[in-house]
């Protein structure tokens, strides 16, 4: 069975999670800088099935996009030129970033390691994915 794979795209850093072939576990890959983005996932998909992509959607406390939006829907405009038959859905990201420093908290990590911002980024991409996978 393919993979799917998280997208938490930011203007300097984007966090990557994937689930297991049998879609029931996501885990995060990596974080990677955003300019780099399509390349990284031009040869993750020549080496993994991947059937779907998800990318996060940021969104203000009353529903209405943030600030952020119009980066991440510039991106999602050029990952869809460079895979038009990857099947993308957009996932509503709010709270994914305080959820993934609790995370970091909770798993005991200290306050040098919880100042990991790429960490951060590669723990919401999970957290994305596997609510995805838990609402499925």
């Amino acid at each position: 069975m393919p993979r799917i794979l998280s997208i938490d795209y930011g203007q300097k850093r984007t966090g990557i999670a994937v689930t297991d072939e049998l879609q029931i576990i996501a885990s995060g890959l990596t974080t990677i800088p955003s300019t780099t983005a399509i390349a990284f996932l031009k040869d993750y998909f020549a080496k993994e099935k991947v059937e779907a992509v998800l990318i996060g959607e940021p969104k203000q406390m009353n529903g209405e996009p943030s600030e952020s939006a119009s980066i991440i829907k510039g991106f999602v405009t050029h990952f869809t030129n460079h895979f038009p038959d990857m099947k993308v859905i957009r996932v509503d990201e709010r709270f994914t970033s305080k959820m993934a420093f609790q995370t970091m908290i909770d798993s005991g990590l200290n306050k040098k390691q919880r100042q990991n911002k790429a960490l951060i980024d590669e723990i919401s991409a999970t957290i994305m994915l596997q609510d995805y996978l838990n609402r499925k």
